[in-house]
Protein backbone atom coordinates (compact mmCIF):
# COMPACT_ATOMS: atom_id res chain seq x y z
CA UNK A 1 0.00 0.00 0.00
CA UNK A 2 1.37 3.35 -1.08
CA UNK A 3 -0.69 6.12 0.52
CA UNK A 4 0.09 8.42 -2.40
CA UNK A 5 -0.56 5.63 -4.91
CA UNK A 6 -3.35 5.18 -7.38
CA UNK A 7 -6.91 4.54 -6.22
CA UNK A 8 -8.43 1.71 -8.24
CA UNK A 9 -12.19 1.95 -8.62
CA UNK A 10 -14.05 -0.97 -10.16
CA UNK A 11 -17.53 0.16 -11.06
CA UNK A 12 -19.49 -0.80 -14.19
CA UNK A 13 -22.07 2.00 -14.02
CA UNK A 14 -20.82 5.13 -15.85
CA UNK A 15 -23.15 7.34 -13.77
CA UNK A 16 -21.66 5.97 -10.54
CA UNK A 17 -18.15 6.47 -11.94
CA UNK A 18 -19.02 10.09 -12.68
CA UNK A 19 -20.42 10.66 -9.17
CA UNK A 20 -17.36 9.04 -7.56
CA UNK A 21 -15.01 11.21 -9.59
CA UNK A 22 -16.93 14.33 -8.53
CA UNK A 23 -16.70 13.17 -4.91
CA UNK A 24 -12.93 12.69 -5.14
CA UNK A 25 -12.52 16.12 -6.77
CA UNK A 26 -14.56 17.81 -4.04
CA UNK A 27 -12.62 16.00 -1.32
CA UNK A 28 -9.35 17.14 -2.89
CA UNK A 29 -7.44 13.87 -2.76
CA UNK A 30 -4.39 14.08 -5.01
CA UNK A 31 -4.19 10.32 -5.64
CA UNK A 32 -4.59 9.41 -9.29
CA UNK A 33 -7.77 7.42 -9.88
CA UNK A 34 -8.21 4.65 -12.42
CA UNK A 35 -11.66 3.29 -13.23
CA UNK A 36 -12.45 -0.19 -14.51
CA UNK A 37 -15.87 -1.38 -15.70
CA UNK A 38 -15.19 -5.05 -14.96
CA UNK A 39 -13.10 -7.19 -12.67
CA UNK A 40 -11.10 -8.83 -15.44
CA UNK A 41 -9.64 -5.58 -16.77
CA UNK A 42 -8.80 -4.52 -13.21
CA UNK A 43 -7.02 -7.83 -12.60
CA UNK A 44 -5.09 -7.44 -15.84
CA UNK A 45 -4.00 -3.96 -14.74
CA UNK A 46 -2.87 -5.27 -11.33
CA UNK A 47 -0.74 -7.92 -13.01
CA UNK A 48 0.83 -5.43 -15.45
CA UNK A 49 1.36 -2.30 -13.37
CA UNK A 50 4.53 -1.41 -11.55
CA UNK A 51 2.63 1.20 -9.55
CA UNK A 52 1.90 0.55 -5.91
CA UNK A 53 -1.85 1.16 -5.57
CA UNK A 54 -3.21 2.75 -2.43
CA UNK A 55 -6.62 1.10 -2.32
CA UNK A 56 -9.13 -0.87 -4.38
CA UNK A 57 -12.77 0.21 -4.16
CA UNK A 58 -14.92 -2.41 -5.83
CA UNK A 59 -18.53 -3.02 -6.63
CA UNK A 60 -19.66 -6.63 -6.24
CA UNK A 61 -21.92 -7.05 -9.26
CA UNK A 62 -19.51 -6.69 -12.18
CA UNK A 63 -19.30 -8.22 -15.64
CA UNK A 64 -16.66 -10.80 -16.61
CA UNK A 65 -15.27 -11.21 -13.08
CA UNK A 66 -17.37 -10.04 -10.14
CA UNK A 67 -15.95 -8.26 -7.11
CA UNK A 68 -15.92 -11.38 -4.94
CA UNK A 69 -14.06 -13.41 -7.58
CA UNK A 70 -11.59 -10.59 -8.14
CA UNK A 71 -10.87 -10.27 -4.43
CA UNK A 72 -10.21 -14.03 -4.18
CA UNK A 73 -7.74 -13.82 -7.08
CA UNK A 74 -5.92 -10.85 -5.53
CA UNK A 75 -5.84 -12.57 -2.15
CA UNK A 76 -4.56 -15.93 -3.42
CA UNK A 77 -1.98 -14.64 -5.90
CA UNK A 78 1.33 -14.46 -4.00
CA UNK A 79 2.69 -11.42 -5.83
CA UNK A 80 -0.56 -9.44 -5.58
CA UNK A 81 -1.13 -10.43 -1.97
CA UNK A 82 2.30 -9.13 -0.94
CA UNK A 83 1.38 -5.68 -2.24
CA UNK A 84 -1.02 -5.31 0.73
CA UNK A 85 -3.63 -3.31 -1.19
CA UNK A 86 -6.71 -2.69 0.95
CA UNK A 87 -9.79 -4.11 -0.80
CA UNK A 88 -13.04 -2.34 0.01
CA UNK A 89 -16.47 -3.26 -1.29
CA UNK A 90 -18.70 -0.29 -2.18
CA UNK A 91 -21.94 -1.63 -3.54
CA UNK A 92 -25.71 -1.44 -3.63
CA UNK A 93 -25.90 -5.25 -3.34
CA UNK A 94 -26.83 -5.82 0.27
CA UNK A 95 -28.12 -8.89 1.97
CA UNK A 96 -26.66 -11.10 4.66
CA UNK A 97 -25.32 -13.68 2.18
CA UNK A 98 -23.43 -11.05 0.17
CA UNK A 99 -21.89 -9.54 3.30
CA UNK A 100 -20.84 -12.99 4.56
CA UNK A 101 -19.35 -13.83 1.16
CA UNK A 102 -17.50 -10.51 1.07
CA UNK A 103 -15.91 -10.99 4.47
CA UNK A 104 -15.06 -14.60 3.65
CA UNK A 105 -12.68 -13.13 1.04
CA UNK A 106 -10.90 -11.19 3.82
CA UNK A 107 -12.15 -7.85 2.55
CA UNK A 108 -11.06 -4.90 4.63
CA UNK A 109 -14.46 -3.23 4.44
CA UNK A 110 -17.98 -3.40 3.11
CA UNK A 111 -19.88 -0.17 2.51
CA UNK A 112 -23.36 0.22 1.07
CA UNK A 113 -23.60 3.01 -1.51
CA UNK A 114 -25.84 5.71 -0.16
CA UNK A 115 -28.19 7.50 -2.53
CA UNK A 116 -27.36 11.12 -1.71
CA UNK A 117 -24.19 12.80 -3.01
CA UNK A 118 -23.21 14.22 0.40
CA UNK A 119 -23.57 10.77 2.01
CA UNK A 120 -21.41 9.20 -0.69
CA UNK A 121 -18.84 11.92 -0.13
CA UNK A 122 -18.78 11.32 3.62
CA UNK A 123 -18.47 7.55 3.16
CA UNK A 124 -15.53 7.95 0.74
CA UNK A 125 -13.88 10.49 3.07
CA UNK A 126 -14.11 8.05 6.00
CA UNK A 127 -12.72 5.19 3.87
CA UNK A 128 -9.75 7.16 2.56
CA UNK A 129 -8.89 8.85 5.85
CA UNK A 130 -8.94 5.51 7.68
CA UNK A 131 -6.52 3.92 5.22
CA UNK A 132 -4.26 6.98 5.12
CA UNK A 133 -3.78 6.54 8.87
CA UNK A 134 -3.25 2.75 8.75
CA UNK A 135 0.17 1.14 8.73
CA UNK A 136 0.89 -1.71 6.35
CA UNK A 137 3.86 -4.09 6.31
CA UNK A 138 5.14 -2.68 3.04
CA UNK A 139 4.91 1.07 3.68
CA UNK A 140 8.01 1.47 5.81
CA UNK A 141 11.25 2.90 4.45
CA UNK A 142 14.47 1.05 5.06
Amino acid sequence: MDKTGVIIIIEDDPDDQFVLEEVFKELGYSNKRIYFADGLSALDYLYRTTERPFIIISDINLPKLNGLELRKKVQTDAALSLRCIPYIYFTTAINQRVVIDAYSTSAQGFFVKPGAFEEIKETIRIMIEYWKKCAAPNNFDG
